[in-house]
């Protein structure tokens, strides 16, 4: 066979290659090589470093799987894993069925304000779950408003005694913490269940003379069967895996997530928290298989044909649709406002005259108003870092002719970090980059670890969030690559038009609201995560949400609240600031949508 020879000079290897095989598409390959090795580095190293190490005991001899062995052994370490199960499985089926009330007052109902009620719910995911556990505090605690009446201001004024202690320390304060976590997550998915049911159900529904009762059995929850079974599992992952909620109002009701912290900070014991690390991530990896699972099912349905349903007015169910979801933003907007009440009184409850000495923060410890700027520092690297490599790694696993072996590992790996807990993370991370190096086996040689030099840095702060919250970004932008038809690459090709003209000129033009909500949620959550950062940070680099654990072992309260609404703020500005933009953005990409340019 003759050797390909292009018209175009540079274009086309000019021998031994056939002419299918250009130089772009050589990149491209080469390119994607290079997130997968990234992957790899920054996920399955890590992770291998954990497992290994959960395999050594304290002296750093080789003792297999007896670290496992006395962990079931011990009561008081096993009690954690029955603990972590019950506290998780109450929530999730708490924040599911509310959320599914809630979600079905957004996407069923005629009920007004939707825009407002939907945002306004979605608030605890701009703050920190340690601020959920303080505000809880602030409210049901030994000295809280409900626990003690008001301060017995109604009691005296109208001879009613609302006092009402619910034991907060314990499973209750720990399940009340993780459904204002949850509950969000449930309405979002929830949600767009909803969203997605035909409309011809019901008309053929009602043509057969069913009852709403008989319509909301055999159709509504059928089809929204996908999405409540989601919603259930990442409810499950999230308050199995969470830190900030058990670490204030925990008690001495251990969890998992708590009990790895003790493990390394309290007792220096790597190696059971590793081992603690592994049962942690167990029931966690077997959840997101089986969300996956759910959600390749989910996608089936919605790439059938299908009539939005447009829901009719009707004042009873409205009425009722309407006070309850008023009800549940009600109840977050008091929740929040206690905590910010609280962190601006000066002696919680005996003197509430405001003040904002509680906001200066070189009276406590925690790293004052430098942790608040390392964190923006951070969340701002974290947000331009994370979508840069989310939006390359989608691209090329999405636009990449071929290469199907390693396409389909560089998905795998892309996906492998949402079933990684935060503190699974940083532990991890501890074990593969603060190595000074690997010694190979039945070989006396030490390899240097090239990676060291990034512990103990903004780095590797940086690299853990973008690892930490890669998967959520990545998907957002495969859904938006799948809208672009295939035939902008083809025609490229065939023009020989370089892939990254047509990636800066037509694709990220076109996905431009995607990526910028990509960057948006890296730099939220980075703002608020405590896990995936609380073992990385060093004494020259202190976070907020970090400082804000501290102040609460201090017992500083006050300052730990004023710290976690600093996050609230932060976040909620970048997000309003951002909303023009996102909108203007979406608007003209959906102006070229209608005009045909892009296949919708």
């Amino acid at each position: 066979m003759m050797p390909a020879v292009s018209s175009v000079p540079g274009r086309y290897l000019q021998v031994g290659f056939p002419a299918s095989v250009n130089i772009d598409s050589l990149i491209r390959r080469g390119m994607l090589f290079l997130i997968c090795l990234w992957l790899a580095v920054a996920v399955v190293l890590p992770l291998t470093a954990l497992l290994s190490q959960s395999l050594f005991d304290r002296a750093g001899d080789f003792v297999g799987l007896k670290n496992f062995l006395r962990y079931f052994q011990t009561p008081a370490l096993a009690g954690s894993l029955v603990h972590s199960l019950y506290v998780s499985s109450v929530t999730t089926v708490f924040s599911v069925v509310l959320g599914f009330v809630f979600a079905y007052g957004l996407t069923r109902t005629d009920i007004p304000g939707k825009t407002v009620l939907q945002g306004l719910v979605m608030v605890p995911l701009f703050a920190p779950t340690l601020l959920n556990g303080l505000a809880l505090v602030y409210l049901f605690g030994k000295k809280g408003l409900i626990t003690t009446g008001f301060f017995g201001l109604i009691e005296n004024s109208l001879g009613l005694n609302l006092a009402w202690d619910i034991d907060l320390y314990g499973p209750a304060g720990i399940i009340m913490s993780e459904i204002i976590y949850t509950f969000p997550q449930a309405v979002l998915i929830i949600s767009m269940a909803l969203r997605l049911t035909d409309a011809r159900l019901y008309e053929a529904s009602e043509s057969l003379g069913a009852s709403k009762a008989r319509t909301f059995f055999r159709v509504t929850l059928p089809g929204a069967k996908y999405g409540l079974i989601s919603a259930a599992l990442v409810c499950f992952i999230l308050s199995f895996t969470d830190f900030g909620g058990p670490k204030v109002v925990g008690g001495n009701y251990n969890v998992l997530a708590t009990d790895v912290y003790k493990q390394v900070i309290g007792q220096q014991n790597f190696a059971m928290g590793a081992t603690v690390s592994v049962v942690l991530l167990t029931p966690t990896v077997l959840a997101f298989i089986l969300d996956r699972l759910t959600q390749r099912r989910q996608a089936a349905l919605i790439a059938a044909k299908s009539v939005p349903l447009v829901p009719r007015p009707d004042s009873r169910r409205d009425r009722f649709f309407f006070l309850f979801c008023a009800l549940i933003v009600g109840l977050i907007i008091v929740f929040y406002a206690t905590a910010a009440y609280a962190s601006l009184v000066k002696v919680w409850p005996y003197q509430l005259r405001l003040t904002l000495a509680h906001y200066d923060f070189s009276r406590v410890g925690g790293g004052g108003y430098a942790s608040f700027w390392n964190s923006l520092r951070m969340s701002l690297y974290s947000a331009l870092a994370g979508t840069i490599l989310t939006f390359l790694g989608a691209y090329l696993i999405e636009k990449t002719r071929g290469a199907a072996v390693i396409r389909q590992a560089s998905y795998f790996l892309s996906m492998l970090p949402l079933a990684l807990p935060g503190l699974v993370i940083g532990l991890s991370y501890i074990f593969f980059f603060n190595a000074p190096g690997w010694r190979l086996p039945w070989f006396d040689w030490m390899i240097p670890n090239p990676f060291q030099r990034f512990y103990a840095s903004m780095s590797i702060l940086v690299l853990a969030n973008v690892v930490h919250f890669y998967t959520v970004g990545f998907l957002t932008v495969t859904t938006a690559l799948k809208q672009l038809d295939q035939e902008f690459e083809t025609v490229s090709e065939s023009l020989a038009i370089p892939f990254y003209t047509t990636m800066f000129r037509v694709t990220i033009p076109v996905c431009l609201p995607a990526i910028l909500e990509t960057g948006l949620y890296f730099f939220v959550n980075s703002m608020a995560t405590v896990s995936a950062v609380i073992f990385l940070y060093s004494a020259d680099l202190p976070l907020a949400s970090v400082a804000i654990a501290n102040m609460d072992d201090a017992g500083d309260l006050a300052p730990a609240a004023a710290m976690g609404l600093l996050i609230v703020l932060a976040n909620l500005t970048i997000r309003f600031a951002a909303i023009p933009l996102i909108g203007s953005v979406r608007k003209r990409t959906q102006g070229w949508i209608e005009a045909g340019k892009v296949k919708p």
